[in-house]
């Protein structure tokens, strides 16, 4: 579905000023860092702003500031770059969560809401060592993943398309057939443990 000019141009002209934006003109993909003033009150960012640890406790509300792009329900993230074309690849170190969710967000996404439970974001999550692909809070498994270290993400914008990769093999496990509506950034939920992010790689030849 289309947005009406007037608010598309509002929105993507917003995202550019906001976010760096990445385009498909470049040989690698989207290079991106995770932006503090999104995080959630649980989450830590470390390595220089490519990872993200979960805390139980995690920081006193009023010791943040006062900001509205900042989750404020839920464990989230987002990273810092935009994508309004182009194919895109990045990888996740995933091995020291079990209970995650990775994917990509409107760069409007609610602050009060979730990766995966609406219509402005699309995610793949794990949780008791399985996978599910997650869209406006519905659920489908994913099988044939197993329990890897390290998954790839391929985005495809013009095709509306967001794949899960297994980078052992180079293969696509699972694609979700997605309706971006504007710019959209990469995100990250997580309950315990952290990911670690790795961007600005070529898209892998044969995907």
């Amino acid at each position: 579905m289309a947005l009406p000019f007037a608010r598309s141009w509002r929105l993507c002209h917003w995202a550019a000023k906001r976010w760096g934006v990445a385009s498909g003109e470049s040989q690698r993909g989207i290079s991106f860092k995770l932006e503090e003033k999104t995080a959630h009150s649980s989450l830590a960012l470390f390595r220089g702003d490519t990872g993200v640890k979960y805390g139980l406790v995690g920081l006193e509300p009023t010791k943040l500031a006062l900001n509205v792009e900042r989750f404020r329900e839920w464990a989230v993230v987002l990273a810092d770059t935009a994508v309004t074309s182009g194919r895109h690849y990045w990888e996740v170190t995933v091995k020291r969560s079990q209970q995650f969710r990775i994917g990509v967000a409107d760069v409007d996404i609610s602050r009060d809401s979730c990766i995966g439970i609406d219509d402005q974001s699309w995610v793949f999550s794990c949780a008791q060592r399985k996978w599910h692909t997650m869209l406006a809070n519905e659920k489908a498994p994913i099988e044939g993943i197993g329990q890897p270290e390290k998954v790839g993400l391929l985005l495809e914008y013009e095709a509306q398309k967001l794949s899960l990769v297994d980078v052992s093999q180079v293969l696509v496990v699972f694609t979700l057939q997605t309706e971006f509506r504007g710019p959209v950034v990469p995100a990250f939920a997580l309950w315990d443990g952290e990911l670690l992010t790795h961007s600005g790689l070529e898209v892998p030849e044969g995907l």
